[in-house]
Parts: structure tokens; sequence; C-alpha cells
């Protein structure tokens, strides 16, 4: 379990669906959803197994992040903050991140990159996609997500 205290003081790693791709999230120190706070143990799972995954595709930046980041932060993208979401989003994942770093309860994530070749739940074995299947979105893998939706 992720208490309260950690989930705001930690950028933590996680992992949805949204029935057909699988989303990355850096939490950026925000609530998580319950079904990932619930069990640090799966969470651990997912991350180490989709960590250890080989590279499959090329990735696309999301042609809307310049302009977003540096309406949040003053700055545009740079190679130090892509290179965990390209890392993932070469391996498959649609990888997201915390819009407003610091207000814990807000639940906007915006996306930072695209897999070419995207990641299916139809690649996981049994195991990861039960734990996967866990914390679902179901408004697809969208520019800006609002993980409240999250069931």
């Amino acid at each position: 379990m992720y208490t309260e205290i950690e989930q705001q003081t930690l950028d933590i790693d996680w992992f949805f669906t949204d029935g057909k791709y699988i989303g990355f999230i850096a939490s950026g120190a925000g609530r998580l959803p319950e079904s990932v706070a619930k069990s640090s143990e799966n969470n651990e799972r997912l991350v180490s197994y989709f960590r250890n995954l080989q590279e499959i595709s090329e990735v696309i930046v999301n042609p809307k992040l310049n302009d977003l980041l540096i309406e949040i932060f003053g700055t545009g993208a740079d190679e130090r903050y892509l290179h965990d979401f390209v890392s993932m989003t070469k391996k498959g994942f649609y990888s997201f991140d915390k819009t407003n770093l610091n207000n814990f309860l807000d639940y906007d994530y915006h996306l930072v990159t695209s897999p070419m070749n995207p990641l299916t739940i139809d690649d996981l074995p049994q195991d990861i996609l039960n734990i996967i299947l866990q914390t679902k979105y179901s408004d697809g893998m969208n520019n800006i997500i609002n993980i409240g939706k999250i069931n």
C-alpha cells in the first residue's frame, strides 16, 4: 500500500490501460488511483516487468508539449525532461506526466510521448494482465487525461 504521505512526496511510476493500449504515468507526487495505491507490491511488479521489456517502437513527442511546458514551467521540453518518458515509450507505452505538480488533488496529466508501435494488452502474460486491468481508463490515450475517471 502507498500511504498518502508517500503519494504526496514521491514521483511514483504507475500504469493503466484503456482496454487496448497501456499508459505509463509519472505521478509527480499526485494522488494515485485507489487500484494502484492499495497495492505497492502489484505496482512494483508492473514497474519491474515493464521496465525490463525490449524496445519495440519509435517515439512521437506530443506536438503540443513545448507550449504546455512553457505555460506550466516557463521552459520547453529538453532531453533531461524527456529521457524517462522516451525510454518507456520505446517499449510501447503512451507516457504521461502530471500537469499541476504542486496540487496533490489535481488529477490532470498530459501526454508527453506516444509510440508508433504501441504495446497492447494482448501482448501481456496473464499475471501482468490481471494487474493492469485493475486500473482502467475508458476515455482512451488522449493529449490530456483526468485520472479521477479511472475505475
